[in-house]
C-alpha cells in the first residue's frame, strides 16, 4: 500500500481523495502526519503554482511522500474567476453559501450559453525530495440560476451538468467522484504510479 500525506486539512477533501483512491493508498491528513502549525499562503496565480507550494511545504516538514490539491471553479463569463479565488471568492473566510450567493450576482442577467464553467483540479506530488510532478483535471458544466440538491460542498449545487440533467450537488457521492475534477486528476496521477 502506498502512503501519502494529503497537504490539506479539508476533511471534506481528504475524504473524497481516499474514496477515488481506493484501498491501494493510505492517505494521511497533515494532522495525522504529526504536522501542527504550519500555515501555507496560497498566493499562486495558477492551480500548479498553489498546488506545488502547499506540497513542498509540507514535505520539507515530514519527509514524507506528499500529494497537494489546488482546485477551483473558472467560469467562461467572468473570464475565468473566480479561479485561483474559489474558496474565498466572497471574503477571506465567506461560507459556500456567502461564495454561491455572490458568484450567481455576478452572473445575473448572463444568457445561457454565456453560464459556461469549469471545475479544475491540479494535484502536486512530491517524492523522494524530487522535483514535483503535476497532474490535471477538469470537468466542464455551466453555473445553473439557483441552487439545487444537497450532496457535496462548496459550489456543488449551482454547478450543472447536461448531460445529466443536474447538479453535482444531485447526483450521488459515488457518481460525483467518477466524473469530478479531482477524480479526473487523481486517475492521471493513478495512472503515473501504475507503470
Amino acid at each position: 500500500m502506498k502512503k501519502y500525506v494529503l497537504a490539506s486539512q479539508n476533511k471534506h477533501k481528504a475524504e473524497e481523495i481516499k474514496q477515488i483512491l481506493g484501498s491501494d493508498y493510505e492517505i494521511i491528513t497533515i494532522g495525522e502526519a504529526g504536522i501542527k502549525n504550519i500555515e501555507i499562503i496560497e498566493d499562486g496565480l495558477t492551480f500548479e503554482e498553489n498546488a506545488v507550494k502547499k506540497a513542498a511545504a509540507v514535505y520539507e516538514r515530514c519527509k514524507l511522500p506528499t500529494i497537494a490539491d489546488d482546485s477551483g471553479l473558472c467560469v467562461d463569463y467572468l473570464d475565468g474567476a473566480p479561479g485561483v479565488y474559489t474558496a474565498r471568492y466572497a471574503g477571506e473566510n465567506a461560507s459556500d453559501s456567502e461564495n454561491i450567493k455572490k458568484l450567481l450576482r455576478a452572473l445575473s442577467g448572463a444568457a445561457p450559453e454565456q453560464r459556461g464553467a469549469k471545475f479544475v483540479c491540479v494535484i502536486a506530488c512530491i517524492e523522494d525530495g524530487g522535483a514535483p510532478r503535476l497532474y490535471r483535471g477538469e470537468c466542464p458544466g455551466f453555473i445553473a440560476e439557483s441552487e439545487s440538491g444537497r450532496s457535496g460542498f462548496g459550489y456543488d449545487p449551482v454547478f450543472f451538468l447536461p448531460e445529466y440533467n443536474k447538479t453535482l450537488a444531485e447526483l450521488p457521492p459515488e457518481q460525483k467522484n467518477r466524473l469530478s475534477h479531482r477524480y479526473r486528476a487523481l486517475c492521471e496521477f493513478k495512472k503515473a504510479k501504475s507503470v
